[in-house]
């Protein structure tokens, strides 16, 4: 028998799209309204159109087919686009919703933050819904009683602790929510975007709490599109697109695979043309490269162009996880070209030490240009990855970590002559 702490097993979640909404509750009178209008509904175009709504209803599929295991203890940052399916994933885990097919297995007791004030009672103080929440979460009350004054300091409320939380402001609210979350000692703890909706200290904060969780052996699923914070606090990933999981593994290798993910159709890469063999010089192709603050690095290559392209710019451009751009490098394919002749171009950019802040960033390329007829070129490059090894937590909100000298010295006292 298994012993992981959370197991799925081909877990799927089916919503309806186009489907016409039922009222809630029928009436005599609806009824017979309903029922005179019918014949008259079927000759007006609203009626064909409801008609064929209700056939045409489709069905979307946000989660299909997820399995994968966590163990105890481990902390998983689970990645992808918006609508792969990861606030469905924690919902199903935490009990709110039920998944069409497949099974979720939980061993311990689940603390969930996957919206704010997820389970809070509006008309009860923020004291009455602390005990609730731990009430739901199975806690005795002396349990509660013994986190209850770190609770309220954590969530900086203690003036307000016997308020009703509907006069709250959405950040006290959230500070609560998440004390709750995270003290009330869940063996699991899911945790949402929702750290978004906190100013920078308040996020700082939160994960600064999460890590001391984790270091005390409790399992934590991380949603995030903050790729440092998932770099800095998770031990693996889980990567979905489109309702599946695509990833599985180191958390700088998922990281890798999202960055990938994120060139898709439509972003202009012709099938035949384009970039490819893209990476940091000592890592293969779809692997991060790990590197110190000050060192440099290059990134490599390899841009397949037809003989027809006469003029255009090849970028390359360093991003943070945030997708902030860090640095943004431009030559002409004139120059490109004045090195390497006709056809396919090795491409390397050798970047000095940019003395980045510890964290995961990415590496691309595009090529934006014309072709001899006056059609326009655009193509764009996979990620290489680049993890830039330390800690984050004395630096903030800081991109950049330079090595910086600090002096002091006492004061000199005036001299005689110079107070004569």
């Amino acid at each position: 028998m298994s012993d992981g702490a959370i197991e799925t097993r081909g877990l799927a979640k089916q919503y309806m799209l186009g489907a016409r909404r039922r009222e809630r509750y029928a009436t005599l009178g609806s009824a017979v309204s309903r029922t005179v209008a019918a014949p008259f509904a079927r000759l007006t175009r609203r009626g064909r159109a409801e008609a064929r709504g209700e056939a045409e209803a489709r069905s979307f599929w946000a989660l299909d087919d997820v399995s994968f295991d966590v163990r105890p203890g481990e902390v998983v940052g689970v990645i992808g686009r918006n609508g792969a399916g990861k606030s469905t994933l924690l919902k199903i885990l935490a009990r709110i919703t039920e998944p069409t097919r497949g099974s979720a297995t939980i061993r311990g007791r689940v603390g969930s933050l996957l919206e704010v004030g997820t389970g809070f009672h509006l008309e009860l103080t923020g004291r009455e819904n602390v005990y609730l929440n731990g009430s739901i979460l199975g806690m005795r009350r002396a349990e509660i009683d013994r986190c209850f004054d770190a609770i309220v300091a954590f969530a900086e409320v203690d003036r307000f602790i016997d308020t009703p939380v509907k006069h709250y402001s959405s950040g006290m609210h959230l500070r609560l929510a998440f004390a709750v979350a995270a003290h009330l000692e869940p063996e699991i703890l899911l945790v949402d975007e929702v750290l978004a909706v906190g100013d920078a200290a308040f996020q700082r904060k939160c994960l600064g709490k999460m890590g001391d969780v984790a270091a005390q052996g409790r399992t934590i699923l991380f949603v995030s599109h903050n790729l440092g914070a998932v770099r800095e606090l998770c031990h693996s990933s889980i990567v979905l697109a489109e309702g599946r999981v695509a990833f599985r593994g180191s958390v700088v290798e998922g990281l890798a695979a999202y960055s990938r993910s994120l060139v898709g159709p439509g972003d202009g890469t012709a099938p035949a043309l384009g970039f490819r063999d893209v990476a940091i010089a000592g890592a293969p192709p779809g692997h991060a490269l790990t590197i110190e603050r000050g060192q440099p690095f290059a990134v490599q290559a390899v841009l397949d162009l037809s003989a027809d392209v006469e003029a255009g710019n090849v970028y390359c451009i360093l991003e943070d996880g945030a997708g902030n751009t860090l640095t943004h490098h431009r030559t002409t394919l004139g120059a490109l070209r004045a090195g390497a002749g006709p056809g396919s171009l090795e491409l390397s950019v050798q970047l000095p030490v940019l003395w980045l802040a510890p964290g995961v960033y990415s590496v691309y390329f595009k090529c934006i240009g014309r072709h001899a007829d006056g059609s326009d070129v655009r193509l764009l490059s996979e990620r290489a990855l680049l993890d830039v090894g330390g800690t984050v937590a004395a630096l903030g909100k800081a991109l950049l970590a330079p090595d910086a000298a600090w002096t002091v010295r006492a004061p000199q006292a005036p001299s005689r002559a110079a107070t004569a």
